[in-house]
């Protein structure tokens, strides 16, 4: 009678439900926010909050759960395989999330300003525009006629860039560190990586803040700069994401957790954090470049 690899059946797992509910509150959140920024936010933000700290604790109690099977000998080579393949299609579910919203600072660029502005015969720009309408990109005026700045690639952008490259250098080395079993080389570039993800983090915010407050960036200010901080800000959120993930990555190596043979949590975390910076690339050329 031949014999069959073992596959590790999870109980039901409330976390599933616990994040779709997380998820559901910062949508509800953020919207209701963004919808009565000028009477305060109103509970939005709170709403907001909620849905954040629902997100961090369905994460802990996820991340410790699997954490105990994966400690346990739980896994075979089968299980390793299928989180191989879940940890793929997440990953291009991603691409896909992010295509969505190029998708939509194309079309804005290539073909509805154009249109507006006179393309193809259309003379209806004076009769449902403001009269003062530009067909150019960025659009710095809105339709109240307020003015806002385009945001340069020089300067914080362009030191952000830096990072994210530099850190993902620093990742692969530590990844390198732990396929070769050097200890001291994983620890070190790992929390080398985990201290530019925070730097990258905080420069984001730096530039967040002299966009409202210098600029008159803000995410009222028409098509650019909704892309802008819609494109920007989800990515700085799974930037946040790939930082946490970091960080449990760097106290489980402090555990004595992985092996060179057995470190798929580590190789997943790094494939997210590859993700997130092609993804920043693309976003420094055609949001703040071209």
């Amino acid at each position: 009678m031949s014999q069959h690899e073992r596959y590790y059946v999870p109980a039901q797992s409330p976390w599933p439900i616990v994040g779709a509910v997380g998820l559901f509150l910062i949508a509800l959140g953020a919207g209701n926010y963004v919808a009565s920024l000028s009477k305060g936010g109103g509970m939005g933000g709170y709403v907001l909050l909620a849905g954040i700290a629902v997100i961090l604790f369905m994460m802990v109690g996820w991340f410790r759960n699997v954490i105990d099977e994966s400690m346990s000998g739980l896994y075979s080579r089968q299980m390793d395989r299928s989180f191989r393949q879940g940890m793929s299609w997440f990953i291009f579910s991603e691409v896909m999330f992010f295509a969505a919203f190029f998708g939509a600072l194309f079309y804005a660029r290539m073909v509805a300003i154009p249109w507006l502005g006179g393309a193809g015969n259309n003379a209806m720009t004076s009769e449902v525009l403001w009269p003062a309408f530009e067909a150019v990109w960025p659009l710095e005026t809105t339709p109240d006629g307020t003015q806002t700045q385009a945001m340069g690639w020089s300067g914080l952008p362009l030191y952000n860039t830096i990072i994210l490259v530099i850190s993902s250098v620093t990742l692969h080395v530590a990844h390198v560190g732990l396929e070769q079993n050097k200890r001291k080389v994983l620890t070190g570039w790992l929390g080398l990586t985990i201290l530019l993800g925070a730097a990258f983090l905080f420069l984001q915010v730096e530039e967040y803040v002299h966009a409202y407050n210098e600029m008159g960036l803000t995410l009222d200010a028409g098509i650019y700069g909704n892309t802008f901080f819609l494109l920007t800000g989800f990515h700085g959120m799974h930037v946040t994401l790939g930082t946490i993930m970091l960080i449990v990555m760097f106290f489980r190596v402090l555990k004595g957790h992985f092996t060179p043979e057995n470190h798929f949590g580590f190789q997943a975390t790094s494939w997210y954090w590859h993700f997130v910076d092609v993804v920043w690339i693309c976003l420094f050329v055609f949001v703040y470049v071209l």
